[in-house]
């Protein structure tokens, strides 16, 4: 088959290099693609992601038999609606569906309606309605914007003054949510959703704090791992159980039938597992340290087949840019990763554009080194071994990735 990946990152990359190894696909074709991408398949620039008609106009063009979405961004446009409707397979939710991620508080709604644990939330538009709030409550405060921002839209604080801060500058896109502070280990539960079933994937963990020991800034990611060793043994079942399968039945009898990734972020509490989030895709550093561990076909996977899985151990370290998150740096020459790494060790790009031989800094997180082995800590001593190697001016990443 021909198969259609939307979009860039190294959650992408990822997803393609699962993809082509795929003896079932003859091509795949990366919209727009990376220069990682490019080395797996032909890839399509001038086109945005959110430019849902020109998309689907080029799925029929190109006669794609199977499209699969990467980022939210696309989803949240509706190009699962417009593929879709010209016939065309498409792994992804619509645009309705996808307000499980682009709306957090639809997806408070939908869970509350579901009976799904997660923490209690109020959803503001009036800034002094919000903050009056704040001033009743006692921290951690967590405060996010409502709507899609790039990871990047969550404020979780002890000072009241920060958490009014927040709503003011929020406030502005849209509505605001105010949650309840969920105190525990966090972790990643992912499910491939067809219309008939709902299969898991291991879970992970990821990193969301710029700086070692979790401080600094949120980010979209800056590593993780998989396995992730002390997680109850039956979270992933419960999780189906409690989460993923009243979720998706309640879309159900809402008409918005969800297929595609469901993300479940969740927060393991003295009362259980709670949900701290939703994510319509898979997660983006998680992908690149758990699709490695799958020894199944992907497409097999994405037509409702239950992964199987190998015993290895996964370390995902991102290399980011100087500036990220707020203001990253473009334009440095990466140096020592092509053709210099041992085969243990797996690099995913992401912000990166390539001149000639030669490949550049293009983006906030530009590469994932991940390492393999037999045990966590061998795939972390791995990972970091290799991102020593790997230079340009201003490059950061944390040291305590699975640690």
């Amino acid at each position: 088959m021909r198969v259609l990946l939307i979009g860039s990152g190294g959650r992408e990359h990822a997803i393609g290099w699962k993809l082509a190894n795929s003896p079932r696909v003859d091509e795949l074709i990366s919209l727009p693609g990376n220069p990682g991408l490019a080395e797996l398949g032909p890839i399509v620039e001038g086109i945005a992601v959110e430019d849902v008609g020109a998309i689907a106009a080029m799925a029929r063009l190109h006669d794609i038999d199977l499209t699969v979405v990467g980022p939210e961004a696309p989803l949240a446009a509706g190009v699962a609606d417009a593929i879709g409707r010209l016939g065309i397979p498409v792994f992804g939710p619509t645009r309705a569906a996808a307000r499980l991620e682009s709306s957090k508080a639809f997806a408070k709604e939908v869970m509350a309606r579901a009976g799904v644990p997660t923490g209690g939330g109020e959803s503001f538009t009036d800034p002094t309605m919000a903050k009056r709030h704040l001033e009743h409550s006692e921290g951690p405060y967590v405060v996010k914007a409502d709507g899609l921002a790039g990871g990047k839209g969550v404020l979780v604080t002890e000072s009241r003054t920060d958490a009014t801060s927040w709503v003011d500058h929020w406030i502005e896109t849209g509505p605001i949510v105010i949650e309840e502070f969920l105190d525990g280990p966090e972790v990643s539960v992912f499910a491939a959703c067809t219309e008939s079933t709902a299969v898991p994937l291991e879970p992970a963990r990821d990193y969301k704090r710029l700086l070692e020991g979790d401080e600094g800034p949120n980010t979209g990611g800056m590593g993780s791992y998989s396995p992730v060793a002390d997680l109850p043994p039956d979270l992933v079942d419960r999780t189906m159980r409690e989460v993923i399968n009243p979720t998706l039945e309640q879309m159900r009898s809402e008409n918005t039938p969800f297929t595609g990734f469901l993300y479940a972020g969740l927060v393991l509490t003295e009362q259980g597992p709670k949900v701290l989030e939703f994510n319509v895709r898979l997660g983006d550093p998680e992908t690149q340290a758990v699709l490695p561990r799958m020894t199944s076909d992907l497409v097999d996977v994405l037509e409702g087949a239950r992964p199987e899985w190998s015993q290895l151990a996964t370390v995902n370290v991102v290399l980011a840019a100087r500036g990220y998150p707020t203001a990253p740096e473009r334009g440095a020459e990466i140096k020592g990763f092509n053709g210099g790494l041992p085969g243990d060790v797996l690099v995913f790009q992401a912000g990166t554009v390539a001149e000639g031989k030669k490949l550049f800094v293009d983006g906030g997180r530009v590469l994932n080194v991940v390492g393999k082995g037999e045990t966590i800590d061998q795939a972390r001593e791995r990972a970091y071994q290799a991102a020593e190697k790997i230079t340009w001016p201003g490059v950061q990443y944390r040291r305590d990735i699975a640690g």
